[in-house]
């Protein structure tokens, strides 16, 4: 399910239930965690479907640009591997702390790094999960008021998006990002 929900200039922000492997984007975001080698969740899956190419473009950066990690609130791009999207997008979010340890400054910055690295890469079409919300415990609520908020706030200054959509694997995290969209103005 697809629900084109609101439109910031050109671009049109989406929500859809689905699984973000499969989606036919220029670039997927990751919801990696600091070491990028793959985990568990979306990391783990985006890891699976995509092949060894992309854990092998994560190692170089790690050894690179990137040593010992990627903060939260960063993000690093390689490419699709086996996926129909050219890019991934790795960013860490957040391990919720109870919400006064800067968390949403944190995941605001890893949603605003994602953009800029997908539009930098010429990218057009980009799909998120819900960042930090699964083993990193952060209320999905307040996770999408802050995600929404964000991509809008990038989206009034960027005009070569033409898509962010939010791939949301099930019906309450969906939910959550329906009311948050219509709570944001």
């Amino acid at each position: 399910m697809i629900d084109i929900s609101r439109k910031v200039n050109q671009t049109r922000i989406t929500l859809a239930r689905g699984d973000i492997t499969k989606q036919q984007v220029d670039a997927i975001v990751n919801a990696a965690n600091s070491s990028l080698l793959g985990g568990g969740g979306v990391d783990g899956a985006i890891h699976c479907a995509g092949g060894p190419a992309i854990l092998e473009e994560c190692k170089r950066i790690r050894a690179t640009t990137h040593k010992g990690g990627c903060p939260a609130g960063e993000a690093v791009i390689t490419g699709g591997g086996n996926l129909i999207a050219r890019h991934v997008v790795h960013t860490v979010g957040p391990i919720w702390r109870g919400g006064k340890k800067g968390e949403p400054e944190v995941l605001g910055n890893a949603y605003r790094n994602s953009l800029q690295l997908a539009a930098g890469a010429g990218c057009k079409t980009v799909a998120f999960p819900s960042i930090s919300t699964g083993a990193y415990g952060y209320p999905v609520d307040q996770a999408g008021k802050v995600a929404l908020s964000t991509v809008e706030e990038f989206l009034k200054s960027n005009t070569t998006l033409e898509e962010v959509r939010f791939v949301l694997f099930d019906e309450i995290t969906y939910q959550a990002y329906r009311d948050a969209l219509d709570s944001i103005t």
